[in-house]
């Protein structure tokens, strides 16, 4: 079988994007200036922005979702961006889930999350999934409850999920959410069942207990690199990627490894902040499914961000690959611009 395309699976809902114009102090009021809703979690978000990439890679979902106007509305959008959803199942017993999401003038953004229909996605909803796609992705760990829940023989329910996919002839891939307590129980499993790892630094503090980010600012790569070490030990076969805003780590099961910086954005560039995560994963996925080198494979991953954050929702900032690719060649990196700052300064001296 000659295996093309990816599987994006797991958390499924609709983001309802709330601008406002300040984080109110407690019992104030805040202005809401705009409001929309776009489709979110780990599965859309991934699969939305490949597809407006224009790839011509086959891509399907693997979820499930309520009876109700949020489920019509993402099934309506799977449709509209061809991506395959027979896997993806309704229910009538809970509500499709939903997050409402604060963003404010300088794109930081909070969630108030109700976990809805995810929490009943398990091991029953993946029986018939034997297709010929290359990748597949689940996401978030965490939010999906009837996943997240200890396992006699695989420690938890989703490395079983990870460890039956691999043996179906996929290569698995895996995003957590980011969240405060002690959770390493419950990812730990699934790290064994992994080609690819892509998490944020505050996600891969938390699994490896390497300080990655203090009060003071970013640890140095050799920290993000010892983090990625790690993982790789721990199981994961090929890409281990630990991402941040200034700046993401690849590490390979051959023993390259890579910092890469971000590029550079102005603050008034930025719109937000939602799904920029998820835009950076499915630019490691792209690239890994083609074959791109550690070096291309972050370089691309940043870009997919950064146009993540020109728009307020995770979708409508992503452009066509060929596009992305252009801005990419031309973009300045954050080491480069602060070099630059430096210059400059020396030479007002």
């Amino acid at each position: 079988m000659v295996r093309n395309g990816i599987i994006g699976a797991g958390s499924m809902l609709v983001d309802h994007v709330q601008r406002i114009s300040h984080w109110p102090e407690q019992g104030w009021l805040t202005e809401i200036q705009h409001s929309e809703k776009c489709s979110g979690g780990a599965a859309l978000n991934v699969l939305f922005t490949l597809a407006r990439m224009q790839l011509n890679l086959p891509l399907a979902g693997v979820g499930i979702v309520g009876e109700d106007s949020d489920g019509d509305y993402i099934l309506q959008l799977l449709d509209d961006h061809h991506i395959d959803r027979q896997f993806v199942q309704r229910t009538a017993i809970i509500n499709t889930a939903m997050t409402q999401v604060m963003t404010t003038p300088d794109g930081q953004r909070t969630f108030f999350h109700a976990r809805g229909a995810n929490g009943k996605l398990d091991l029953a909803h993946f029986a018939d999934v034997f297709t010929a796609h290359r990748i597949f992705h689940l996401g978030y760990l965490l939010l999906l409850d009837s996943l997240d829940v200890p396992d006699d023989e695989y420690g938890t329910r989703s490395a079983r999920l990870l460890a039956q996919m691999q043996q179906r002839g996929y290569l698995t891939s895996l995003d957590l959410v980011s969240r405060v307590g002690e959770y390493r129980p419950l990812v730990m499993p699934a790290l064994r069942w992994l080609d690819y790892l892509v998490i944020n630094e505050l996600e891969a503090q938390s699994l490896t207990g390497i300080s990655l980010r203090t009060p003071h600012g970013l640890a140095a790569p050799t920290a993000f690199a010892e983090a990625a070490t790690w993982l790789m030990q721990q199981g994961v076969r090929q890409r281990v990627v630990i991402h941040a805003p200034e700046g993401a780590w690849g590490q390979q099961a051959d023993g390259e490894g890579r910092w890469q910086p971000a590029w550079c954005l102005a603050p008034e560039e930025i719109v937000g902040s939602v799904g920029a995560g998820d835009a950076f994963c499915a630019g490691v996925l792209y690239a890994s499914h083609e074959g791109w080198s550690l070096t291309e494979t972050l370089k691309l991953a940043h870009t997919c961000a950064c146009f993540n954050l020109h728009a307020a929702n995770a979708l409508d900032g992503t452009r066509p690959l060929a596009e992305m690719q252009r801005w990419m060649d031309q973009a300045i990196c954050v080491s480069r611009a602060e070099e630059a700052g430096r210059i400059t300064s020396a030479e007002k001296t």
